[in-house]
């Protein structure tokens, strides 16, 4: 079974935020509103830290990238009671919106706190329908969410390669932050298949992964920063 993961290499991300905007594109992610945002009920599917260190004049701001890490041992996945989250056959952490009843124990199990709950009926623009990509669907109110390695992407490369009776292809499957990032900072594929940039890209002498100390083995790889 193969074992999707990402690395992200920090010495290139620039904090552009070319990956956010075309995760929120790409997923309906919905805007909350300025009032609400104040609240910090933002929802973001893709998030960008930012890390400032250092004192004036000689400081920098270190950037990182922060998708779901799809854990292969999700303690979010333990305290849900109604199973409206679990790791699916294809190793990613899955969501089932219509099954969650908005108890948001998933939300204090991660501890990388990368879901999202909706307190309100998301805002939609007028022309929003125009735009909206059909592959994924709508959340409501009440329910939990979160990045989900762009899936829907997947079950389409899959089923295309499995018509064509093939191996589906590195490129086939990738994330729209994948696509999006101007610096190729973020990469994505097998890390079981050699042939996958990430395969070799996760033994670097420079690969992290955040908090592994707490046994989750998280599925994102970080490349540290070289000065």
């Amino acid at each position: 079974m193969p074992s999707w993961g990402m690395v992200i290499d920090l010495n290139k991300c620039t904090g552009c935020g070319a990956c956010v905007s075309a995760c929120r594109s790409e997923n309906n992610v919905p805007n909350v509103g300025p009032e609400q945002s104040q609240f910090g009920r933002s929802i973001f599917w893709m998030d960008i830290m930012e890390i400032v260190e250092g004192e004036y004049p000689d400081v920098r701001v270190q950037y990182i990238p922060r998708p779901c890490f799809h854990c292969d041992r999700p303690p979010c996945t333990k305290v849900c009671p109604v199973r409206a989250t679990y790791l699916n056959e294809e190793g990613l952490v899955a969501q089932i919106y219509h099954r969650c009843i908005g108890c948001r124990y998933c939300m204090v199990a991660c501890p990388y706190t990368v879901k999202s709950f909706n307190w309100y009926e998301p805002e939609r623009l007028e022309d929003f329908l125009q735009f909206r990509n059909p592959d994924v669907s709508l959340r409501m109110k009440g329910v939990v969410e979160k990045c989900s390695f762009c899936s829907h992407r997947l079950q389409k490369a899959r089923e295309q390669s499995e018509f064509e009776s093939r191996d589906m292809e590195e490129a086939e499957y990738q994330p729209a932050c994948v696509e999006a990032c101007p610096t190729s900072a973020i990469v994505f594929g097998d890390f079981e298949n050699e042939k996958h940039t990430v395969s070799r890209l996760r033994k670097s002498y420079r690969a992290f992964r955040m908090h592994e100390d707490l046994g989750t083995e998280p599925k994102v790889v970080y490349l540290s920063r070289e000065d």
